[in-house]
């Protein structure tokens, strides 16, 4: 009954919140003849359906100039989240019952009706979201078990190999399978160059601005930092830490740099050093957060690509003898780096290392169990889906994963299809025996705790010389001695400074659990006696200009300390500067103070480590890194961060045992070595270059800028010097006739060139200042291509015009080489015209100027991890919808290559959407890329770094040419990998009424990604052709001032 009571105050308070809101004072007559009007104008309207729900949703966000307290949302979440369905229905029938003619109680009837009807729906989508989630769990553990069995049956061949592996086991005194990681050695003779990739914030190398935004936090120092400790690790040459550069006028200066150094060559060991590079991508003159960085991936990923293949020379020329000096590894840090990573991997055929920091699905199922949004509106404000699938992509690619604790291991990575640690064990036991591991891959987890640059700390053993804090400050707050400026900005708050400080340090985020962490020191009196509270929160100016979720914290913060009377108790300074933070914790640990972090979930917790750095013992949240942090350092306590007694409990222990504070203090001064980024950064190139004998050693040929070459003659003989000597020697043997000396010319030249298919140098088809792509998707309704493709490589071809002898034309089709041949000589389209043909979907590369030769190259280049023959079955099986028929299916025979598989599918049959299809392979541990093709009728499978967005990056590397002049023409629908080629840095040109059918229909599921999140909406580099003949795509061309 008590419930009930609660809940019509509330009720009743919802109705009240119009009174008196403009502040004017009304009689009791007045109000009573005015209290239908308002209530029917005013509560009407905060009550509407559609707006209670979303603002109880809290996705409903406020107009800029409306920053005011809005009674009707806090009441609604009140009601909603506090009560339970049961209440709300039984307070409706009260309500009935106690009907009478008045006004109020009738509104108050439909009220608790809304009311309970909007928790019921509520309740709905919690309940779908749980079934989603068990439907999935149940699909990951199917797809274990198919895995488990495949690999449980050795071959007998397998079966000698393993025997004759553990005679040769035993003979040798082989390691440990779980210890076979070297020691890195310092060797001067390597040169290695190493590349970083933090995406999102705001990166420099000095005066970090942590806290400014949720953007800019310890991932920002956690990068500085290790490339800082590896250009100091000897046999490193060079590291690049790739960034956004960003040219806003909100903020400062520097990050429109292209180039910062972070630390000064060495000249013991013939360092280069490291540097911040700054990569253009996205808005040019706009500072967007990581949310809004999606649909700019791709142009990220084509400016690094840029950068590399540039530095690569330049290292080459100076320590790799004029040979390419490709990068020893590129690591992704967050979801967004891991992508580009990934991409970059697929083009240079170099090692990738991803580094989660924060991973999409555990904070999807937090946010869901906290019930407070549906998964759709989730998806909206974090963009989480899209987020969860670059990860996923990370782990395709990795070949290795860097986490700071096991837990990050067994309870977040493991939520991934791509991950299982049973599965990833067993394929790498099969691995370092030589057994086949039937296509299926999962990347190598390991444990290396983050560094801590311990030059600046000044912490012996012992408290300072200069003693505690009275010994500078007297009790009448005189300074015996200068301090530091930030002391006097925190100790202001205080009546008592010398009390112990607890120091709590993060961004205004809820999920870091300050509210909590005041209650519990509110609540808690003996605490508030013995100890002061120092809330360390970012950087502000004014409230109401933040977020709303950090605005949101810190109104919260204030309303605590005066709920709980704690002025002169609690700091919370406005701002300070990161060279503050260390006199922060000296401040702390002057007055035998204690840090803490009572996060919810905390992935590793560096400032704990900072803390114990300083001397501060610590206390700290049981779910996360900070567990292993404690056993290493043995320096505090962990807590239940839900858990109020258990903090105050914790903090109250500290600080009144003098003999514990001291043991505490003294146990992380002691271990903390275990935490520097020397032993960080040998860990990490030992276990880096043990995950390297799994990987291709051949790298990508990249074309010498410095030599014209030779094959330039092969469109139109345009150098009258060459067209002179050819002329020389052919009347030298005799008149012919000019179109047989034109072709034996030709020939001549092709041979030099090209040696029994294969061509004894790097070829580039001329001097070629530009190319065009052709990959519209054109077919018919039942899958066969249309006349228009031939059609529009002619116009194309045409609209190139004079200038067509320094343009080279591409083909990019998802029609196998047979059909591709037969389709352009039906349009009689000479393939001649050709500088490459890319077929089947980008799995094959053909190159008609070396008689229609495979490129060998790329089909090994690609190669890695493709399952092959043992994903042929499993493609068939799991692409059919449990209803679908068993003959839907049908692999056709002859027409596609040894790197693609494709697969027809019948009219009107049922199959899967490609992230569906591709997370169940994931989930198996195959890695594969797929595109549905033909309008829908065929299925192409192939490895994972084929397809045509990345043979288009391999052609830019290989034929150096600047992809920015490179123009894709493309239909208005396509293939499922159209969005792709519609993403990077190159020109689209979208020709109108070129396709009729489509496969895009079978691409994202309804829970999958959005368009919005793949593609930018009004993009500068996309145009649109009214049609596809020659004078509009002339006209459209000369748009981007090509002609």
């Amino acid at each position: 009954m008590g419930q009930n009571e609660w809940l019509n105050g509330y009720l009743e308070a919802i109705l009240d919140v119009g009174k008196g809101r403009n502040g004017k004072k009304e009689t009791s007559d007045e109000l009573e003849r005015s209290k239908k009007n308002r209530l029917t104008n005013s509560l009407s309207k905060k009550l509407d359906d559609d707006k209670l729900k979303y603002e109880y949703m809290g996705v409903q966000k406020e107009k800029e100039d409306d920053k005011l307290f809005n009674p009707t949302k806090y009441f609604v979440e009140e009601v909603v989240n506090s009560f339970d369905e049961a209440d709300l229905h039984r307070t409706w029938i009260k309500v009935i019952a106690t009907r009478n003619s008045r006004e109020r109680n009738n509104r108050l009837e439909n009220m608790c009706w809304r009311i309970w009807h909007l928790a019921r729906k509520k309740k709905q989508i919690a309940w779908d979201d749980r079934q989603k989630l068990v439907k999935r769990r149940i699909e990951r553990e199917k797809g274990r078990n198919d895995a488990a069995e495949d690999l449980s049956e050795l071959s007998e061949g397998e079966k000698d190999k393993v025997e004759s592996n553990q005679l040769t086991d035993s003979a040798s005194d082989i390691s440990r399978i779980n210890s076979d990681t070297q020691i890195w050695s310092d060797d001067h003779s390597r040169k290695l160059y190493i590349v970083l990739i933090s995406l999102h914030g705001l990166v420099r190398g000095e005066n970090m601005e942590l806290g400014r935004d949720s953007d800019t936090g310890g991932q920002v120092k956690y990068v500085v930092e290790l490339a800082r400790a590896l250009a100091n690790m000897e046999g490193v040459h060079r590291v690049d830490l790739l960034t956004r550069q960003i040219t806003s006028p909100d903020v400062d200066s520097i990050y429109s740099e292209p180039i910062e150094m972070l630390s000064c060559p060495s000249d013991g060991f013939g360092s280069c050093g490291a540097y911040i590079i700054r990569i253009p991508c996205g808005p040019r003159e706009k500072y967007i957060p990581k949310e809004s960085l999606w649909p700019y991936i791709p142009e990220f990923v084509d400016g690094a690509l840029g950068h590399i293949v540039n530095m690569a020379r330049a290292l080459g020329e100076e320590v790799n003898a004029g040979k390419p000096a490709w990068p020893y590894v590129i690591h992704g840090h967050y979801a967004d780096a891991g992508e580009v990573a990934a991409r970059l991997s697929g083009v240079l055929n170099v090692p990738t290392v991803l580094t989660g920091h924060s991973l999409g699905r555990n904070k999807l199922e937090q946010l869901l169990k906290q019930g407070r949004l549906s998964r759709e509106d989730i998806n909206t404000t974090y963009k989480i889906m899209r987020r969860i699938e670059a990860e996923e992509l990370g782990l395709d690619s990795a070949e290795m994963v860097v986490t700071s604790t096991r837990q990050e291991i067994e309870e977040q990575w493991g939520l991934y299809d791509g991950f299982d640690i049973q599965l990833e064990r067993k394929l790498r036991i099969r691995r370092q025996r030589g057994v086949s591991c039937l296509g299926r891959y999962m990347p190598r987890m390991v444990v290396i705790p983050p560094g801590m640059d311990f030059s600046s700390v000044k912490t012996p053993d012992q408290l300072d010389g200069d003693g505690d804090l009275k010994s500078l400050i007297g009790t009448d707050r005189t300074h015996k001695r200068p301090i530091p400026p930030i002391w006097s900005e925190i100790m202001r708050f205080f009546t008592n400074p010398h009390k112990p400080m607890i120091l709590a340090l993060s961004r205004p985020d809820p999920k870091k659990n300050v509210t909590t962490l005041l209650k519990a020191f509110g609540e808690c009196q003996p605490l508030r006696e013995l100890a002061n509270l120092t809330l360390i929160l970012g950087n502000r100016d004014n409230i109401e200009d933040m977020s709303n979720s950090s605005s949101s914290v810190l109104t919260t913060v204030l309303k605590l300390v005066d709920k709980y009377d704690l002025y002169g108790q609690v700091a919370y300074p406005k701002h300070h500067k990161q060279p503050d933070v260390p006199e922060i914790y000296r401040l702390a640990a002057k007055t035998k103070g204690v840090f803490i972090n009572p996060a919810l979930v905390e992935p590793f917790g560096l400032t704990l480590i900072e803390a114990a750095a300083y001397g501060l013992p610590i206390v700290a949240t049981k779910n996360g890194g900070p567990v292993d942090i404690k056993k290493a350092l043995n320096n505090g306590l962990l807590i239940d961060p839900h858990d109020q007694k258990d903090i105050s409990d914790a903090l109250l222990k500290l600080v009144a045992d003098k003999n514990l504070w001291h043991e505490c203090r003294k146990n992380g001064l002691k271990n903390i070595h275990k935490f520097s980024w020397p032993e960080h950064c040998r860990n990490y190139l030992s276990y880096i270059e043990q995950c390297r004998k799994y990987h291709p050693t051949s790298h990508l040929s990249i074309m010498p800028i410095t030599e014209e070459p030779l094959s330039e003659s092969l469109r139109g003989f345009e150098d009258l010097s060459l067209k002179f000597s050819i002329d020389i020697d052919v009347k030298a043997n005799g008149e012919l006739e000019a179109a047989t000396r034109h072709q034996e010319a030709i020939d001549i030249l092709m041979k030099r060139s090209n040696s029994n298919g294969k061509s004894t140098n790097i070829y580039c088809p001329g001097r070629r200042q530009s190319l065009y792509i052709i990959a519209v998707d054109s077919y018919k309704s039942n899958g066969n291509p249309t006349e228009t493709l031939p059609l529009i490589v002619k116009n194309v071809m045409e609209a190139a015009g004079s200038n067509s002898s320094q343009i080279g034309f591409v083909l990019l089709t998802g029609l196998s080489f047979v059909e591709t041949k037969d389709v352009l000589r039906s349009g009689q389209v000479k393939l001649e015209e050709f500088d490459a043909l890319i077929c089947s979907s980008g799995s094959e590369m053909y190159y008609p100027w070396r008689d229609l030769a495979l490129d060998e190259d790329y089909k090994a280049h690609i190669g890695y991890r493709w399952p092959g023959e043992n994903v042929e079955s499993m493609v068939m099986r799991l692409a059919k919808v449990d209803n679908g028929a068993e003959d839907d299916f049908m692999q056709p025979i002859g027409q596609c290559g040894s790197r693609c598989y494709s697969y027809s599918i019948k009219p009107g049959a049922k199959t899967r959407e490609i992230d569906d299809l591709r997370q169940r392979l994931r989930m198996r541990g195959l890695r594969c890329n797929l595109v549905y093709t033909h309008a829908a009728s065929r299925l192409n499978v192939m490895p994972l770094f084929a397809s045509r967005a990345q043979a288009l990056r391999y052609l830019s590397v290989r034929w150096s040419i600047d992809l920015s002049k490179v123009i894709v023409f493309l239909g208005e629908k396509g293939d499922t990998d159209y969005e792709d080629l519609l993403r990077g840095i190159h020109r689209s040109v979208i020709l109108r009424n070129s396709v009729e059918y489509a496969s895009e229909m079978l691409v994202h599921g309804e829970d999958s990604l959005k368009n919005d999140d793949l593609v930018a909406q009004n993009s500068t580099k996309i145009a649109i052709s009214e049609g596809f003949k020659a004078p509009d795509i002339s006209e459209v061309l000369g748009r981007f001032e090509i002609k």
